[in-house]
């Protein structure tokens, strides 16, 4: 494949860690990734690339700007009936976010206690029975935020196509005026009706097994979750997309976030196949190290690796956490020991060192390349 394709697919490789970027481009050919973190061996199964797409063939119908490049600013489209006109290929975001962590506006109190306390085993043991690590579909909310999706509106039904991580999914929207289904077979993306509300599109989604998670992190959900997504394509390049999760018997309450999403013209998805996988009996995941919330309690603070490049360590129940500066996104630490911690998230290493009285006064973190040292400052 030519360079600039490329460079699209990249990995990211820390110690004991190899999995692929949410921004990768990838096709049809399955290869071996190799998953081991702490004590944990994963084989996960991904596609290869292969130059076999329209990577770079000009998308017709797109306004385009003096010098021949898409103008995204421009109106947005009309379908006959009036209604915006969603088509096209949209990416999210990227990886780092909600995909990892679903609930990470939430408290802890705003989780039903089973599903907190399955959350935290899942990171303790490094995520060995993830639906990808057994070549099973991501979670719901990741194909919108990270992959790219290409949108086929039609007056009756909208077919959205993912591009995905370990495989590719589909799904139809329905907007014919039918109701969801009574009692459908449960399924990994659910059932989607949709209607338009002026120009918004809101599109509800139920009949979902209980067999997938929220994010790459590990939330769990029942069969009772709904998932409410409202699209508004604002211009011709730019999609605001807001997506309500409910699941009571999960969560104590319906929480939403946003997502942008962005046109992506002149190109073209690749197809994702996990397939061969025969890694199962090696998925051994990690030896977790129960520490007590009171002894956690002890590494709790603020860390400076320089000045103004502060850390926070918090805990929530048996878990610690890593915060960099105002990025909201916590990532959580599984114990191998008492000093020792894998975060969960990019299998990069914290080491915690004592002071001659036992008091926790720094770490160090490596990952994978180059080791940091950061120093507390306050409690």
């Amino acid at each position: 494949m030519r360079s600039n394709h490329a460079s699209r697919l990249q990995a990211l490789v820390a110690p004991g860690l190899l999995v692929c970027c949410p921004a990768a481009r990838r096709s049809t050919t399955s290869a071996k990734w190799l998953l081991h973190a702490a004590a944990a061996a994963l084989l996960l199964s991904v596609p290869s690339l292969a130059l076999a797409q329209w990577l770079d063939y000009p998308t017709p119908g797109i306004p385009r700007t003096p010098d021949g490049k898409p103008n995204l600013s421009a109106p947005a489209p009309r379908a006959p009936g009036g209604k915006p006109d969603l088509s096209g290929v949209w990416r999210g975001p990227g990886g780092g976010s909600y995909d990892r962590n679903v609930a990470r506006d939430l408290k802890p109190s705003d989780i039903q206690p089973w599903a907190e306390a399955l959350y935290q085993q899942r990171v303790r043991e490094m995520g060995k029975d993830a639906p990808r690590a057994n070549c099973l579909p991501d979670p719901f909310p990741y194909y919108q935020m990270v992959d790219l999706a290409r949108f086929v509106q039609t007056p009756g039904l909208i077919v959205v196509l993912y591009q995905g991580t370990t495989n590719s999914v589909h799904r139809t929207i329905f907007t014919d005026g039918r109701p969801l289904p009574v009692d459908p077979n449960p399924a990994w993306m659910g059932y989607s009706v949709g209607k338009w509300e002026g120009d918004t599109l809101v599109v509800t989604t139920a009949g979902f097994n209980d067999r997938g998670w929220l994010d790459i992190e590990g939330h769990p959900h029942t069969e009772a979750l709904r998932i409410t997504e409202r699209f508004h394509r604002r211009d011709f390049g730019h999609m605001d997309l807001e997506m309500t999760i409910d699941d009571p018997k999960t969560f104590t309450h319906p929480f939403s976030f946003h997502i942008d999403k962005t046109l992506v013209p002149d190109t073209d998805l690749l197809e994702s196949i996990c397939e061969n996988d025969r890694s199962v009996p090696h998925m051994l995941g990690a030896k977790p190290v129960g520490i007590a919330p009171e002894v956690l309690s002890r590494y709790v603070g603020v860390y400076e690796f320089a000045p103004g490049r502060q850390v926070t360590i918090s805990t929530e129940r048996d878990l610690l956490f890593l915060q960099q500066g105002v990025n909201p996104l916590k990532l959580p630490l599984a114990a191998e020991s008492e000093t020792e911690f894998v975060s969960r998230t990019n299998g990069d290493r914290v080491t915690f060192v004592k002071d001659p009285s036992g008091a926790f006064t720094r770490f160090v973190y490596h990952d994978g390349q180059s080791s940091q040292t950061a120093v507390r400052t306050s409690k």
